[in-house]
């Protein structure tokens, strides 16, 4: 298989990540990381449903693996990821050693490979990541687009699309509610 075709088949399978958070209400990010021909690890993200803002599909990825392989230096490996990668998710990359970065559509408001930041210019960094942009592109950036465009018909409308109505058995959440207020003495 040439780089093409491998990059297409394994972008796929992000995107069937990607589907699987668009169904669970979270922001529809899927990734996969691969190691020779082997697939390591996938997830989606996941930040609304733990309620954990470091739960992006890439960090998850990375922390299977990790898992899988014994050790959290990830080297020789493909990181898979349907959305360029934010600052956090790419310094997780690079203190990985992931080898190379295989994203599908830019990220215009959080992009950290060349969107809105490039990280990969810094002087300084110790590890390098090879990239590659732009694959299945129309598939990656349709899945998002429509997310968030139903999600400000939502919020037009006043319907409850978003988030709250897709988080299986979800308690509503009031300021305070829960929190203990520490004891003056």
């Amino acid at each position: 298989m040439s780089h093409t075709v491998m990059d297409e088949t394994y972008m796929k399978l992000a995107i069937n990540e990607a589907q699987q958070a668009a169904r669970g209400g979270e922001v529809p990010v899927g990734a996969v990381l691969v190691k020779g021909n082997r697939v390591i690890a996938e997830d989606h993200n996941r930040c609304i449903g733990r309620c954990d803002p470091t739960a992006h599909a890439e960090i998850l990825v990375l922390r299977k693996a990790g898992k899988a392989l014994g050790n959290y230096r990830l080297k020789d490996t493909v990181m898979y990821v349907t959305v360029e990668p934010c600052p956090m998710c790419l310094s997780a990359m690079i203190h990985a050693r992931v080898a190379r970065l295989v994203y599908g559509t830019l990220e215009p408001k959080f992009g950290a490979v060349e969107s809105k930041f490039n990280l990969l210019r810094e002087k300084g960094l110790n590890h390098r990541v090879e990239v590659s942009g732009g694959i299945l592109e129309e598939e990656c950036s349709e899945i998002i687009g429509s997310f968030f465009k139903e999600r400000r018909a939502s919020k037009k409308t006043g319907l409850e699309i978003g988030f709250g109505r897709m988080i299986p058995d979800r308690k509503k959440v009031t300021p305070n509610s829960g929190l203990k207020t520490p004891n003056r003495h």
